[in-house]
């Protein structure tokens, strides 16, 4: 074994360069099965950002569907999701750069010719083949008003758009019965969000739209319902909270499988999907449990479940084609693949997209662990992940502690999970720890845990930053001297209060963060624009507590180094945030960074944006810290 060379934490040379997270590792998402063929969605930062429609068929041939300039994005709550739909000779999908929905023959030959006029934006597609239509989830904006959501019938002779459902402030999930004579689907309404209250309706499908629509789930107020689907044989399913944790419910009421765990995860994108019917009697399913992810099939009947083990630890995407279930799988070395299931347990990688070719011993692995939160006296366990420092070649100096670095991931109901993520990676192979935080209110841990950030945000989880970073301090795991903290979105917005209201924390990086608690409630889009009632308290009535959590309003206590980075486009958290903070910090003299991306929105997509985003940010960490001298 060659002796590793010693070297100060956070200098170390690293073969995972900003442009190798860009290049190794696509995006897979959004599976759906038809005929003998299986399709999904590809992320591709190299290439514009542009996300384009796969098809394996039947013979386990692999090609693109969507040549440039094609692109497979929607707009619909600003955050978008599943938008394509398959028939027996064409794909249906919605267009980035123009919102239409445009038709394709499966060929892949033909140039995609629109369907739908400018002015609407669709998702979340399903083919009424018996009425030759399609349904969708439809949104119009409007210049006086929130934008309006429903759900839509398109002709496929004619393209022209009517209004099935309307009425609730949100829909998601329409979904049509295999003998094509019902329709399902979830609504909420203001302030609620899709984690918090949803309902779960169906009505029979008629020529002239729906007849019958009946309440099935959630009429009181009680339950998130996430994702319903129908069986072979016409059945109704859906997962449910309503006990604490996830679990999938016939439309009966009856619950198939309780368990201490989750088969859901909140809906901020159209068509997630953790379960899918192998046949009438068998569903294979994806679920989270301590932070991890498995897979496996239950027997509706007997109502047990069987878990096949593997290399594996995160999935999503959960699609049934021809007796196996398919899915996105990854783990803290592998990064995401399509891999088949058999209900005999055997496990196929068939797509594997990465060009990832690094030592094993560059790659750090992360520990699961969990830590007191900031309530002592109710006994709280707080999640996370740490990940060492690790390079197959250095290693820190002798009776040196290394830098850590606090991830506070989006949502904030959301959560991290162990699978290959190139940026831990790209600073643990430098030399910097990193903990990766589930603070209270995310997902994975049932809904009590999930909503212990209600009213509380901008407290609980800069608590559990806090205690994090004292946990590892007491085990020896890395230098408190010597903390950093990053988050993006509303991890940004705990970034920053934990800079304000903490002495924790040296220095620190918002990727499109929230400032202004104040601004955010008043200029946001539709779908997070009653958010913060549950987070925060109700706006303007509660005025007070949003000044009072707000980094802006209390300057005096942020005085260590900040670098924003920022899209210029982000309609979610609209760049002023950022540009208040950092005049307020260039005010006080306190170094700070400000970095924009004039053709990016909320998150970076472009390959040379990304890059630009991470090596500015370790620019900036080199400076605070003099690593560059270090080397």
């Amino acid at each position: 074994m060659t002796e590793k060379t010693k070297q100060a934490f956070g200098t170390w040379p690293s073969p995972i360069s900003a442009e190798l997270i860009t290049k190794a590792a696509p995006s897979l998402n959004f599976m759906q099965s038809h005929g003998d063929s299986l399709y999904w969605v590809e992320g591709r930062p190299w290439d514009t950002g542009r996300s384009v429609i796969m098809c394996r068929d039947g013979a386990g041939i692999i090609r693109d569907l969507l040549r440039s300039p094609f692109s497979h994005y929607s707009k619909v709550h600003e955050y978008g999701g599943m938008a394509y739909a398959v028939s027996s000779d064409s794909v249906y999908f919605v267009n980035a750069a123009d919102q239409r929905i445009y038709r394709m023959g499966l060929s892949g030959e033909q140039t995609p010719t629109a369907l739908t006029e400018d002015g609407l934006r669709f998702a979340d597609l399903a083919i009424d083949a018996t009425h030759q239509r399609l349904i969708a989830i439809g949104e119009q904006h409007h210049e006086d008003r929130e934008p309006e959501n429903f759900i839509a019938a398109i002709s496929l002779a004619t393209g022209d758009v009517s209004k099935l459902a309307s009425g609730a402030d949100f829909y998601a999930y329409p979904s049509i019965s295999p003998d094509q004579q019902q329709l399902s689907w979830i609504e909420w309404h203001h302030p609620n969000m899709p984690w918090d209250c949803t309902q779960l309706w169906r009505a029979h499908l008629t020529n002239s739209g729906l007849a019958e629509p009946t309440l099935v789930a959630g009429g009181n107020n009680d339950q998130a319902i996430f994702q319903p689907r129908w069986s072979p044989d016409n059945r109704l399913y859906y997962v449910s909270d309503q006990h604490n944790w996830w679990n999938i419910y016939q439309a009966n009421g009856d619950i198939v499988l309780s368990k201490a765990t989750e088969f859901a995860t909140p809906l901020w994108q159209f068509g997630m999907a953790t379960y899918d019917f192998i046949d009438a009697n068998t569903i294979g399913c994806l679920w989270t449990e301590k932070g991890f992810w498995y897979k496996g099939f239950i027997d509706i009947t007997s109502g047990t479940l069987t878990q096949a083990h593997s290399q594996y630890s995160s999935m999503h995407a959960a699609c049934c084609h021809q007796g196996r279930l398919y899915m996105v799988a990854g783990a803290a070395a592998l990064a995401n693949q399509i891999v088949g299931l058999d209900p005999s347990g055997k496990v196929t990688s068939v797509y594997a997209p990465s060009t990832l070719d690094l030592n094993e011993g560059d790659i750090a692995q992360p520990e699961s662990l969990f830590f007191p939160s900031g309530n002592q006296e109710n006994g709280e366990q707080v999640h996370a992940f740490f990940y060492p420092p690790t390079n197959a070649n250095y290693q820190g100096l002798d009776n040196e502690l290394p830098l850590v670095i606090a991830l506070c991931h989006g949502g904030p109901t959301g959560a991290t999970d162990s699978g290959l993520n190139l940026k831990i990676q790209y600073w643990t192979n430098r030399g910097f720890a990193v903990i990766d935080i589930n603070y209270r209110g995310s997902t994975g841990f049932g809904r009590k845990y999930r909503q212990a950030l209600a009213g509380t945000w901008g407290i609980a989880d800069v608590e559990d930053t806090k205690h994090a970073v004292g946990y590892l301090a007491k085990h020896q795991k890395i230098d408190p001297e010597r903390c950093l903290i990053r988050g993006g979105s509303a991890g940004g917005y705990t970034v920053l209060s934990a800079l304000t209201f903490t002495d924790t924390f040296k220095a620190g990086a918002s990727l499109y963060g929230i400032g202004d608690l104040e601004t955010l409630a008043t200029d946001t889009h539709k779908f997070e624009s009653r958010y913060l009632d549950s987070l925060i308290g109700p706006y303007p009535e509660r005025r007070d507590i949003y000044r009072e959590r707000s980094p802006i309003h209390h300057a005096e206590g942020l005085n260590c180094p900040v670098i924003f980075l920022q899209g210029l486009e982000d309609k979610v958290v609209p760049p002023n945030q950022a540009e208040m903070m950092v005049e307020l910090l260039t005010e006080k003299g306190i170094k700070v960074d400000y970095v924009t991306f004039p053709d990016e929105g909320h998150g970076f997509r472009k390959a040379n944006n990304i890059i630009r985003a991470m090596e500015s940010e370790l620019s900036f960490y080199q400076d605070v810290f003099n690593l560059a001298g270090k080397a």
